[in-house]
């Protein structure tokens, strides 16, 4: 059975380390049970994305979706960032490692922007609570001063969406999610 644990860092972050069964074929696991998470909505669309390596993707947030990320293949340093207005870590992040032997899922609830950082070339599939919706589809600067984090490579590859990403404190409050504890 998987080990599911909220985060310490970022209440409504959830942390899934599955039961890894191998022998002389190779391995198996699973990455997803909704009984995992009894109050999440259900996961309505499956997604995938391959990154070359020094590639980093985000930091994106939804206010109408979870997602919940799994590192099929290669290393990636994940960074989350409660931008929840209200929320008792508002403005904080932390810093996670999946793939390149950590097995670990995260449940990434609404209001939290969420990125990584691709150290090889990698695979991940990420379960989402709603379908896309480019609307809802938001974004802050994956650099921002203000929130302090330290990123495995300054000059990373970025699309160019997340070059023009706002500061935190630039985004407007209709913009974000509120907190409900």
């Amino acid at each position: 059975m998987a080990d599911v644990v909220e985060s310490d860092e970022i209440p409504g972050v959830w942390l899934i380390r599955p039961e890894v069964h191998t022998d002389e074929r190779g391995r198996f696991l699973e990455t997803y049970r909704s009984s995992w998470l009894p109050f999440a909505a259900p996961m309505l669309q499956g997604n995938r994305s391959d990154s070359s390596a020094k590639v980093l993707r985000g930091l994106h947030y939804h206010r109408r979706q979870a997602d919940l990320w799994f590192v099929q293949q290669g290393k990636v340093t994940t960074v989350l960032v409660d931008t929840r207005i209200g929320s008792p870590t508002e403005g904080k992040h932390t810093i996670l490692q999946q793939g390149g032997g950590e097995e670990l899922a995260v449940y990434i609830p609404e209001g939290v922007a969420h990125g990584f950082y691709a150290h090889d070339d990698v695979i991940m599939t990420y379960l989402v609570t709603g379908e896309y919706d480019g609307s809802d589809e938001l974004g802050i600067a994956w650099n921002d001063p203000d929130l302090g984090i330290s990123w495995p490579d300054e000059e990373p590859i970025l699309s160019e969406r997340d070059q023009k990403n706002a500061r935190l404190a630039d985004v407007a409050a209709d913009r974000r999610v509120p907190y409900s504890g």
